[in-house]
This record gives C-alpha cells, structure tokens and sequence, in this order.
C-alpha cells in the first residue's frame, strides 16, 4: 500500500519530464524574389562557399588555416548584417537588408529592436551574425547593446 503512492509520484515526475532530445534548427527563412520588393526586411543567399579543410599535419613554418568558425564571411558593401551557418561541410552566407529608413537607423544605432530581432531571427536558425565590418556580433556585443539603452526585459514564470 505505501508503493502506490511512491509508483503514482514517479509516473507523474517522468510524465512532466522533457525528452532529452536535441532537435536541429529550422533554416534561416529567405525571402523569394517575388517578394523582395514590399518587404521591410529581405534575406537573400550569397553563394555557398566550402568550409576550409584542416591539415592534418601542419607543418612549423605554415600558420594554420582559419577554421569555419573563427574565417571572416564575406560580406557586401551595402549590407549591414551577414548570417552565417556552416552546415554539413558548407557555409551558408544569408545577407540581411532593410528598407532605406530602417537601413539608416541600425547603421547609426544598432542596438534598436528591428536590428536586434534580425540578428536574433539567424541565431534561432543556428546562425552567427556579422557586421559590414567582418566583426562578429557575439552575445556580449548584445549585452553591451542593452546596457547602452537600458533596456529592461521582463520574463514570465
């Protein structure tokens, strides 16, 4: 009589449990040509570009080839933000532009919310943001962007 409840208290615990399985994610979403021109924000593909192979046995004299996660993307004079995914051996390069009053604003004040979104939208895909720069935009460039407004983020429990 004293396991019932035992057994009932662990068959709800492993109910309420999540699976611990790791679910890839969804590409980054491109916007086709047919809607480019009404939309306020446009992702378009740049060429896949081969990630660089690594040697096996480097030699002393020779620098080491940049790995796919630390080689600068190429990014177009005209964009502000890159996406950058490395995927079964092959770099997707996604460009994000703005329309002409948006474009202006995240060039002067990148820490505003389209701009932020944008950049949060390709790490959701499992993407790395850059800056026309070849900078990486990292979590802590983030954090340095929300300290500069102040922002406030509010979370339900």
């Amino acid at each position: 009589m004293r396991r019932l409840p035992a057994i009932l208290l662990l068959a709800v615990l492993a109910a309420c449990s999540t699976p611990d399985q790791r679910v890839p994610p969804a590409p980054l979403a491109v916007t086709p040509p047919a809607e480019r021109a009404d939309a306020p924000v446009v992702r378009r593909e740049l060429p896949d570009q081969p990630t660089p192979p690594v040697a096996s046995i480097p030699s002393p004299e020779a620098r080491p080839a940049p790995s796919p996660q630390t080689a600068a993307p190429v990014v177009p004079s005209d964009a502000i933000y890159v996406c950058v995914v490395d995927r079964d051996g092959t770099r997707h390069q996604t460009v994000i532009e703005f329309v002409p009053k948006v474009h202006q604003l995240c060039r002067r004040h990148p820490e505003m919310g389209p701009c932020q979104y944008e950049r949060n939208v390709c790490r959701n895909a499992g993407g790395r943001v850059f800056a026309s720069g070849g900078h990486e935009i990292t979590m802590a460039t983030e954090a340095e962007y929300d300290r500069k407004v102040m922002r406030v983020r509010f979370r339900a429990n």
